[in-house]
């Protein structure tokens, strides 16, 4: 039975993820012992055992979708990001003095990164729990009794004195499970899939973050800027109506200009009240995320004349590499693919290994001797045989999630391709769009100039005036947003690239049985 039940595990094992990590030699010696009965099937498991045997598939990283170059075109795709952009904290590429310091309070005080951080020492504890298995357990039970048995009991031959005893016991037992087919294998294997994958995910939080903030904060600046602009208008606007008041007293204008004006100037100062309101949402944000309370946190007002940096992209197949949130997915795989192996170690017999000894007396002074002492030996075999069907679905179950996490991975991999084309069309485009729209503001003021000359002359009325401040503050309002969107832009295609992260990083987080663990509780 075993040994049937070996070969087709095998061969569906082939034939559904690809050849078993159990090697053929060491399948030919089990397959050959097991038809020699229990002994020689007791024999072949210690061979498999020594011989490393792991049931299910081993695990390769499946293919996905990878553009040979990136649609986008800039001068921003010469280098490699992780050459340009610097190692740990890709925001100084913008070189500004406040981000660097507010991206150092997140780092410190983030709630969200510090739960990451909680969730990676939790999947660093299970992995140190699975690797536990690969040592025995030994306990001790030290125990004392004294008891006196009734007169009254039960004895065919009539009644008996009371009668009291002591009782001292000092047991040992040490307990072991051989792992012939891989099961502990296989859980370290899960865990240490998912100790990485947490690593990875706490990587992308980081990123998340920070990234967040550096866009939250080019938005303030931007606002701050924008209300700039308004304040500005506001004084022009103000002067304008100071001039009309003026030529109404003096009989050159009329009241419908003065109500014109002062509509304009009222407008003007309510879009400043909005800009800054928007603006104290983005602060009140940047202070959760540097984990202090919107209350206590207030960032002053300050100029703003940033210029977009140039990022490298590297190659498409190196976003593979780059993206943390790719890496969590990954590992993800990983870890399913050592579940797949974890349901098909079910199918195999389970042998534990149990011996204990001790000491046992009725008189504690001669506890500790020779004529004391006690042992046993001995060994357990479970051997699946029917369970209705529950090792079949539990194996079927781990097959399903794995091949989901294969979609998965796939997704976040044309997520990510698609994050970068965004960036770099979106980064080429609003480049494009600045310029022109520079030449908008330009030829605005040079409108409302003209404009002014020409009501003060007497040529035009002071509605030409109105509509020539409309226009020169709306351009120079989508002059400052466009400048917003090109660092905003410019943060996200940084975090479409992975900030400069690398997946080798994860690698050093793996737990591995030490010797130490032996003698550990």
């Amino acid at each position: 039975m075993i040994l049937s039940r070996f070969k087709r595990l095998r061969l569906s094992n082939e034939a559904t993820n690809g050849p078993s990590s159990v090697s053929e030699p060491a399948l030919s010696v089990a397959e050959g012992c097991l038809r020699g009965g229990f002994c020689s099937a007791l024999l072949a498991a210690l061979l498999l055992c020594t011989l490393g045997c792991t049931v299910g598939p081993g695990y390769k990283r499946p293919a996905a979708q990878v553009p040979d170059a990136w649609k986008g075109e800039g001068p921003w795709q010469t280098a490699a990001p992780k050459d340009a952009i610097p190692k740990g904290s890709w925001w100084r590429i913008f070189h500004d003095a406040q981000l660097d310091q507010l991206e150092q309070e997140l780092l410190q005080a983030n709630q969200s990164l510090d739960a990451a951080r909680d969730r990676l020492s939790q999947a660093r504890s299970q992995a140190r729990i699975a690797s536990s298995a690969y040592f025995p357990v030994v306990t001790v039970d030290p125990s004392g009794q004294r008891q006196e048995l009734s007169s009254n009991r039960s004895f065919a031959g009539g009644e008996l004195p009371p009668f009291t005893q002591n009782n001292f016991t000092v047991p040992f037992s040490v307990s072991y499970e051989l792992d012939l087919f891989g099961r502990v294998r296989r859980n370290l294997e899960a865990a240490n899939a998912s100790l990485q994958g947490s690593a990875a995910d706490l990587e992308n939080v980081r990123l998340v973050l920070t990234a967040e903030l550096a866009a939250d904060y080019f938005n303030l600046r931007e606002l701050d800027r924008e209300a700039g602009v308004v304040r500005q208008s506001v004084e022009i606007q103000q002067k304008g109506l100071d001039l009309v008041n003026r030529r109404h007293e003096g009989g050159v204008a009329n009241g419908l200009e003065v109500a014109q004006q002062a509509a304009l100037l009222d407008s003007t100062a309510t879009q400043l009240q909005l800009v800054l309101q928007q603006r104290a949402q983005y602060e009140h944000a940047i202070a959760v995320l540097t984990g202090k309370s919107a209350s206590a946190f207030s960032l002053a007002e300050a100029p703003f004349d940033a210029a977009p940096p140039a990022i490298p992209t590297g190659v498409p197949s190196e976003i593979l590499e780059r993206r943390p949130d790719i890496a969590t997915s990954e590992r993800q795989m990983a870890f399913e693919n050592a579940q797949v192996g974890l349901a098909m170690t079910a199918f195999y017999p389970h042998i534990t290994l149990a011996g204990g000894g001790g000491y046992e007396s009725h008189d504690i002074s001669s506890l500790i001797s020779a004529p004391s002492a006690l042992w046993s030996l001995g060994g357990d075999l479970l051997q699946p045989i029917f369970n209705g069907g529950r090792n079949r679905a539990n194996l079927a179950l781990s097959r399903a999630a794995y091949d989901e996490s294969v979609a998965n991975y796939r997704e976040s991999v044309l997520v990510a391709f698609q994050q970068v084309e965004d960036g770099l069309s979106g980064l080429a485009l609003l480049n494009q769009a600045a310029k022109t729209q520079q030449a908008a503001v330009a030829d605005s003021r040079h409108a409302l100039d003209l404009a002014n000359d020409r009501y003060v002359g007497g040529v035009t009325t002071y509605l030409d005036v109105i509509t020539a401040q409309s226009t020169l503050l709306a351009n120079e309002r989508l002059a400052t947003q466009l400048l917003g969107q090109q660092m905003t832009t410019s943060v996200y295609l940084v975090k479409a690239l992975g900030g400069a992260w690398d997946a080798s990083e994860i690698q050093r987080e793996q737990v591995r049985p030490a010797l130490v663990q032996a003698v550990q509780q």
